[in-house]
């Protein structure tokens, strides 16, 4: 029997008390470009309803069924179809379908062309993270550690891999990144491992955390993002652990320091950017690992993955705002209110340029940054 820790989700379930929103000397605005509303968000549920950005294509869903299609350039609304099922993950899709997991941990496959269901498969768990598939593979990861494959075609269960978790885990989803030989998946012991697509047996395993201490909360070591790819690398980070480059055929280490991180760590201009578990944004030159900054203004406020828009990076807070800070200096420049229930997902660069930004409480918006200098 396990059980999972909510970190972060909401103030009262930090460590620490999120620090007081900080005044920001506004350099930068947010243009917004459209917005709609996707059904009832997150509904309450802590969950990462993570829109899928395919191209000129945006698919979202809320917790209470509702999918919509929509145009990336302009958000007009291409189709809707409402699920009968609760959503607990998703918004996975390859060319031809989408995927979804229901609170009931069925599988669903629908058509990209009206939402339709294809096929389900039954899974023997909740699972928080969006499927994802190669096109000829649907794979999913469950809660307690266990990775499934499934036919794209039919739903028909392919493999599944176990792998033993702690007593004690972060109730947060860690995504397989899925090739078209190898599946990299990263589980709440702090291993980091890579499965033939064909059979799902291991093909090696990296260590991102060990377990230490005496207590479970400071046993914690679990991998919740999925690894950043980097050409023949992944870059891959865990919670109380550290951050590494991993050679991506062999699983050797290139190097590695330690980080602690829910969410994967982003490149842009030659460095690295981080958000740390406890709130500190860390840039760090990449070829060196030198640290260049640190912001630490918005301390345990449970920031989203930073995400790079020009000169600055952009991330979410638990109080629904958005913030803009320099990728040069770490300086807060920009800052709005996006949702009253709060920012979880990270936001997304659309092809056209645009961000993208999902709130908790279902509201999905495209912008712009517009410098006021």
């Amino acid at each position: 029997m396990t059980a999972t820790l909510m970190i972060g989700c909401s103030a009262n379930d930090t460590f620490e008390q999120p620090a007081q929103l900080p005044d920001v000397d506004q350099q930068v605005s947010f243009e917004r470009v459209w917005n709609v509303t996707v059904g009832d968000g997150h509904d309450d549920e802590f969950l990462y309803l993570a829109p899928l950005n395919a191209g000129d294509v945006v698919y979202a869903a809320s917790a209470d069924g509702e999918l919509l299609a929509l145009n990336a350039e302009t958000g007009k609304q291409i189709w809707e179809n409402s699920v009968k099922d609760r959503i607990f993950a998703g918004v996975g899709g390859d060319a031809s379908q989408l995927y979804l997991v229901s609170r009931d941990a069925d599988l669903l496959a629908l058509s990209r062309e009206d939402g339709s269901e294809l096929w389900r498969a039954s899974l023997p768990t909740e699972v928080l993270s969006a499927p994802q598939s190669n096109g000829s593979l649907v794979v999913v990861q469950t809660t307690d550690g266990r990775v499934l494959a499934f036919n794209a075609s039919d739903g028909e269960k392919r493999w599944q891999y176990d792998s033993v978790v702690p007593a004690l885990s972060v109730r947060a989803a860690a995504a397989p990144l899925v090739g078209a030989d190898v599946i990299i998946s990263g589980f709440a012991n702090g291993k980091l491992l890579a499965l033939s697509t064909e059979s799902g047996q291991p093909l090696w395993q990296y260590e991102v955390g060990a377990p230490q201490g005496r207590t479970e909360l400071e046993r914690l070591v679990d991998i919740t993002s999925q690894p950043l790819v980097l050409e023949n690398t992944i870059l891959a980070v865990g919670y109380q652990g550290k951050l590494a480059l991993i050679d991506l055929r062999t699983g050797n280490d290139i190097w590695s320091k330690a980080a602690s991180s829910l969410y994967s760590p982003m490149v842009s201009n030659g460095n690295i950017f981080l958000a740390s578990a406890n709130g500190d944004l860390v840039a760090m030159r990449g070829s060196d690992r030198r640290g260049l900054w640190t912001q630490d203004k918005l301390a345990w406020r449970q920031l989203t993955q930073p995400v790079p828009f020009d000169d600055y990076l952009v991330v979410g807070d638990f109080d629904g705002y958005l913030h803009v800070v320099s990728q040069e200096s770490g300086e807060l420049v920009g800052q709005m209110k996006f949702d009253g229930d709060g920012i979880r997902v990270p936001a997304q660069r659309l092809s056209n340029g645009n961000l993208l930004i999902f709130g908790n409480g279902g509201k999905l918006a495209a912008y712009r940054l517009q410098s006021k200098n």
